[in-house]
């Protein structure tokens, strides 16, 4: 994943406005419409922008409209894919290394309805998937969309901002005390949220296993007592 997302911010720093802009919008849109979340995370690519506009390569209002409009879309065309599917996406050999995500969402519909639509937008791989779980659960497409709409809104304008707030606080920092500290302070908060994100990946899995364990093959029941 690493070597992904740093070829990526590569690309996109070798091209131009537009051209960059365009392949962001793609990729928020196909991690929906055509599962590519399970390979990068369309957020990775929509903060990079956002860097790139508080440098200037390339225009902030246009690329969290880009972004907005492609967040929205993207949904719309994963809810179609999972209605014409039904429960035979439930059951897709080729979805069992997703098994877990892809459960999780379907807990979530189940348990939040709509909620559930707009609080998966901000998991990872489970924004991959809720879209494409909501129309195989037959979710109405009026409770779908609305959420779809607002999620997608929040979503693509807070991600555009943090990329360009941290690009601008980043570039502040360089220019009072040089680019060595500034770097080394840049690695310092990247390699802090590495560290939480591997934590907080290590519980989840403890978790998980906690679960496992406890829902597996119960017990033995004890004898019967011995009659009077």
């Amino acid at each position: 994943m690493a070597s992904i997302v740093s070829g990526l911010t590569s690309a996109l720093g070798h091209l131009n406005g537009w051209q960059a802009i365009g392949l962001i919008a793609a990729l928020v849109f196909g991690e929906t419409a055509l599962f590519l979340g399970f390979v990068l995370p369309g957020e990775a690519a929509v903060v990079f922008g956002g860097v790139l506009a508080s440098r200037g390569h390339l225009s902030l209002p246009v690329l969290i409209g880009g972004v907005v409009l492609t967040a929205v879309a993207g949904p719309l065309v994963g809810y179609e894919v999972g209605r014409r599917m039904g429960d035979r996406l439930f059951t897709s050999q080729k979805l069992n290394r997703v098994a877990g995500p892809l459960d999780r969402a379907r807990v979530m519909l189940r348990d939040r309805g709509g909620l559930a639509v707009l609080g998966g937008r901000f998991v990872a791989v489970v924004r991959a998937l809720m879209p494409t779980a909501a129309g195989a659960a037959a979710m109405p497409y009026r409770v779908f969309a609305i959420h779809n709409l607002v999620g997608g809104v929040i979503w693509g304008v807070g991600y555009s901002l943090l990329g360009y707030l941290a690009g601008s606080a980043y570039g502040v920092v360089e220019r009072a005390v040089g680019a060595g500290l500034a770097i080394a302070v840049a690695v310092v908060v990247v390699a802090g949220a590495a560290a939480w994100a591997w934590r907080r990946h290590a519980r989840l899995a403890s978790t998980r296993a906690g679960d496992a364990e406890s829902t597996g093959p119960a017990a033995a029941a004890p004898p019967p007592a011995p009659a009077d």
